[in-house]
């Protein structure tokens, strides 16, 4: 194992649910059995790291933590056991830290749904640190001329929008709505694009409607102004199917009646406390033989997938960049949902 030089470093630690997280020195972790240990570059900030702050799942985070779990850095130490990897790798960490790879899920191809699967930056220390640790056989190899900063989204909103569109089943050259134009929407606009899909945009927001539009999105629907149901029949006479990316109960319960017979819906936004449930017509899902389909975050073969379309050029995200001193900030304005595309905290201007 490579020596690291110093023992310290700047994280932001959550210690109290609803609270800011505070930047302070710890202590860089050692990477054991099969571990790396990897010197943080960039950390996209995601909506699932606004529920482990505000302490709003129904499984809750243990504390203290360090959150973030887009992460782009260099492998600078090996723990024993870590075979394909070389120090000053370039790699990728995703929400999916570990998972025991003996299961039934597992062995499907199905790790995502592991039940003793670990979640970065939530029951494992994330990257909203200098140093994190994480399970070599779990992260993404990238190409050493990869921009950090740009790839950091793509590990948790790339992955996830492209797994759920390939669930959704929606074939090339035909139609599917993405709800919610957000940190999440937008990514998956482009990725629906580049897999052949018509894509229809449904948001509250003009101006990230103007994005989808300027994405790829044939079709914009602002529910605000009208009725997203009407409005998504009326133009694309019904969707073959719905990726759901808000966390608005609203438009959860919206997404079936947008579908065309034999449609499929997935969930993929997780809204947080009450407004965790959603209403449904059993007759429309029975009479139209539709399906609803959760989907939950990508496998290590989706991670290598979703990041390939990124690296070819082929999906970027809309970013704003940060020092880790404004996170507190960037996390409030995620709460009264004032962010287009998605923030990335550039681990190198805080130092």
């Amino acid at each position: 194992m490579t020596a690291i030089n110093h023992d310290l470093m700047t994280a932001a630690v959550l210690y109290e649910f609803g609270k800011p997280l505070v930047l302070e020195q710890v202590t860089v972790p050692i990477p054991g059995q099969g571990q790396i240990l990897i010197k943080v570059i960039a950390c996209g900030v995601c909506h699932s790291d606004l529920h482990a702050v505000d302490g709003d799942w129904a499984t809750q985070p243990t504390l203290p933590l360090i959150p973030g779990h887009e992460v782009a850095g260099r492998v600078v130490a090996c723990g024993p056991g870590v075979e394909g990897i070389d120090i000053g790798q370039l790699v990728g960490v995703a929400w999916m830290y570990s998972s025991c790879g003996r299961c039934e899920y597992c062995l499907a191809g199905m790790e995502t749904i592991c039940p003793v699967t670990e979640g970065t930056g939530y029951s494992k220390p994330g990257g909203y640190a200098d140093y994190m640790v994480a399970v070599a056989d779990f992260v993404a190899k990238l190409p050493d001329d990869v921009d950090p900063i740009a790839i950091a989204p793509i590990l948790c909103a790339g992955v996830t929008t492209y797994r759920g569109l390939k669930r959704s089943g929606v074939a090339p050259g035909q139609w599917v709505a993405v709800v919610g134009i957000g940190g999440l929407g937008h990514v998956a606009v482009q990725y629906a694009v580049a897999m052949g899909m018509r894509v229809v945009a449904v948001d509250v927001d003009n101006d990230k409607l103007d994005l989808a539009r300027s994405l790829g999105a044939e079709i914009v629907v602002n529910g605000r102004a009208s009725n997203a149901i009407t409005e998504v029949r009326k133009l694309a006479g019904g969707v073959h199917g719905v990726v759901v990316t808000a966390v608005a109960t609203p438009a959860f319960e919206q997404a079936l009646g947008m579908l065309r017979p034999a449609g499929v819906a997935v969930l993929i936004g997780l809204p947080g406390g009450h407004a965790d449930e959603m209403r449904m017509s059993i007759s429309t899902l029975v009479n139209g033989e539709l399906s609803l389909r959760g989907s939950n975050v990508g496998t290590r073969i989706d991670l290598q997938e979703a990041v390939d379309f990124a690296v070819r050029g082929a999906v970027s995200a809309t970013i704003r960049t940060v020092p880790l001193t404004e996170i507190n900030g960037v996390l409030d304005e995620m709460r009264h949902g004032r962010i287009v595309g998605r923030v990335v905290i550039d681990m190198r201007s805080t130092l």
